[in-house]
Formats: C-alpha cells, sequence, structure tokens
C-alpha cells in the first residue's frame, strides 16, 4: 500500500495510494479502492464513505484506525463484501465486485477472504479441530479440498497458528490468546487472498494481544495479506502501513 497525501485538501476525495490509471494496479493488487462513496439515504443523508482510494497488495500488512462514527465498520463491511458502494470500483484479487450479484459475491467472499472479530464465535460443545472445520460447512468445496480433506486442512491450520499441540481440546481449555488463534485458523482454513480482521486483540489482555500480533507478523511473512482495522493505537502501529478514517476520509499516518 502506497499512501500519497490528499492532492486537493479542499475537496471532499482523500487519496490513500494512487488511483491506477489503467483500472487495475496488477496481480500483486488484493485490494483495489477506486473512489469508493457510500452514502446511506436518510434525512440529512449520511455520507459514511467519501471519495476513498486504497491500493493493498499481497502481502502487506495494514492497519485501519479511527473513533466511532468515523466510517471504520461501512469500510470493514465494503472490503468484506457485505455492503456495496454507492459508486466506486471496488476490485478484490483481480475481480470487480461492484456488479456482481449477491450469489456471486458470497462465493467471492467465501473463497478470498477469511474473516477474525473481537468475539471468538467458537462453539464450546466442538473441539478446536471441529470449529476450524466448520468455516467449510456451507461452502461449495474450491478445487482439490473435498470435504474428505477439511479435518487433515484444519489441523495443517492449527498448526500454523501454533496450536497443533491443542488438536482435540474444547475451547473451554484454552487462554483466550489460544481461543483468537483457534478462530485466525478457521479463517485460514480456506486459504484466503485476504483476512480482515475487526479488533481483533480486544478481548485480550497485553500478554496474549502480543502473542496474536507476532502471529500476524508471521502471516505476512509467508505472503498473507492483512487488514486490520482497531480503534488501539500500539496495535496499529504494529502493522507496515496505516491510515486513519475520519468523517469518512482516509488518510495516510504519519511513519
Amino acid at each position: 500500500m502506497t499512501p500519497v497525501p490528499d492532492p486537493a485538501a479542499t475537496t471532499a476525495t482523500t487519496a490513500v495510494g494512487a488511483a491506477p490509471r489503467d483500472g487495475s494496479d496488477g496481480p500483486d493488487a488484493v485490494i483495489e479502492l477506486t473512489d469508493v462513496k457510500r452514502t446511506f439515504d436518510s434525512e440529512p443523508p449520511v455520507h459514511a464513505l467519501r471519495g476513498v482510494n486504497l491500493t493493498v497488495r499481497r502481502g502487506e500488512h495494514l492497519s485501519i484506525v479511527g473513533p466511532s462514527g468515523s466510517g471504520k465498520s461501512t469500510l470493514l463491511n465494503t472490503l468484506g463484501l457485505l455492503d456495496r458502494p454507492t459508486t466506486g470500483s471496488y476490485r478484490l484479487d483481480g475481480v470487480e465486485t461492484t456488479g456482481l450479484g449477491d450469489l456471486e459475491r458470497t462465493a467471492l467472499r467465501g473463497s478470498r477472504i477469511g474473516f477474525v472479530f473481537q468475539s471468538f464465535h467458537l462453539l464450546p460443545y466442538r473441539t478446536v479441530d471441529e470449529n476450524v472445520m466448520l468455516a467449510e460447512a456451507y461452502r461449495k468445496p474450491r478445487p482439490g479440498r473435498a470435504r474428505g480433506t477439511r479435518l487433515t486442512r484444519a489441523r495443517q491450520a492449527l498448526e500454523r497458528v501454533g496450536l497443533g499441540h491443542r488438536s482435540g481440546f474444547r475451547p473451554d481449555r484454552l487462554s483466550g490468546g489460544e481461543r483468537q488463534r483457534v478462530a485466525i485458523a478457521r479463517a485460514l482454513i480456506g486459504d484466503p487472498a485476504l483476512l480482515l480482521c475487526d479488533e481483533p486483540t480486544g478481548n485480550l489482555d497485553s500478554e496474549n494481544t502480543l502473542s496474536v500480533l507476532e502471529l500476524f507478523d508471521d502471516l505476512c511473512a509467508q505472503g498473507m495479506t492483512l487488514v486490520l482495522i482497531t480503534h488501539d493505537e500500539t496495535v496499529s502501529r504494529r502493522a507496515g502501513q496505516r491510515v486513519r478514517i475520519t468523517d469518512g476520509h482516509l488518510t495516510p499516518e504519519a511513519e
């Protein structure tokens, strides 16, 4: 992600990452937002996103910070294909999403995005292996990823987050940090292009927060693209790239 200052501070558009001239920033771009606006019909209208430009390339770790009401949730929902821009373009892993139907968006979201939330959302009566496997319970298997291989791939995902030794355990036997690692493994089992995290350390103490942030560093070193939305400045500073959202405008954070 290559942030640049807003060239026209008097306009309503804040650019973070130069908008691609040919409609694509190349094969390494996982996220490409071009002049994205989101307006909610009300009286008066709510302009949640105001001309957002953002490029995130494969393997980058980006944090997005901002206060309540700044547009963070709207941006998260847009990136996660849970909401549509009012105007503008959103390309996810090379696929233009704004013209897709609901079923196509659902399929793309399931195959390209892994979600991690503040709450772990683990079923207490299932083992960690089963909780990880549940990520594919309602998803059409991708080529080479038959349902019969789910247990093997779930255990591989647990190994990837450092929890192979917890295979067969139930969540109530794990620490908060370990439960969040299970949630991350669940997000990784589908081999997504993007890991989208919403306040992933919000329920953790400082020790477990550090453990999860070190895991994120390891995943990015392996080539995972990570976008993390947080209000915690300490967590934000851990990312390689940082932007701030304020009143729907996106601006780069100083190094």
